[in-house]
């Protein structure tokens, strides 16, 4: 029998970019462009770096999200932890080239069951957070 501890939700959108690889990189990891189409933020793409989003503070959340980087693998993929409201999860990012563009899954693994309020919101954060990725890239050099 499984420990019900270790069962635990992935979230996973994917896109197709219209943009090369080097393109989608810049915007997921040069801070100006992140804090453009995610939220402001002190990232390095330096693996143990410890960063933080931050965010305007709501009812019942300060806005700030605590990180760490664990995999930069340029052009490829990029992961980091992701801590905020009892959260401990980690998003990863891949990059593959695709025809006439990007490949780009976002994943985000961690989600206990008792979760899934965290779970739906994440989705629709992220939808949102994609598409306004989407512009910054239309913008990007």
């Amino acid at each position: 029998m499984s420990n019900p501890t270790d069962e635990t939700l992935t979230l996973a959108i994917e896109r197709v970019f219209p943009h090369p690889p080097e393109k989608l990189w810049r915007a997921l990891t040069e801070n100006p462009l992140i804090a453009q189409w995610l939220m402001n933020n002190d990232f390095e793409p330096v693996v143990g770096r410890k960063f933080q989003f931050r965010h305007e503070p709501m009812p019942n959340w300060d806005g700030v999200i605590d990180c760490e980087v664990l995999i930069v693998d340029h052009l490829k993929q990029l992961s980091y932890s992701w801590g905020s409201l009892g959260l401990d999860s980690v998003v990863l990012w891949t990059l593959t080239p695709a025809e006439g563009g990007t490949h780009l899954r976002m994943e985000q693994s961690g989600f206990r069951p008792d979760q899934q309020a965290a779970y739906q919101g994440a989705n629709y954060g992220w939808q949102k957070f994609l598409a306004a990725l989407e512009q910054v890239l239309g913008g990007v050099r």
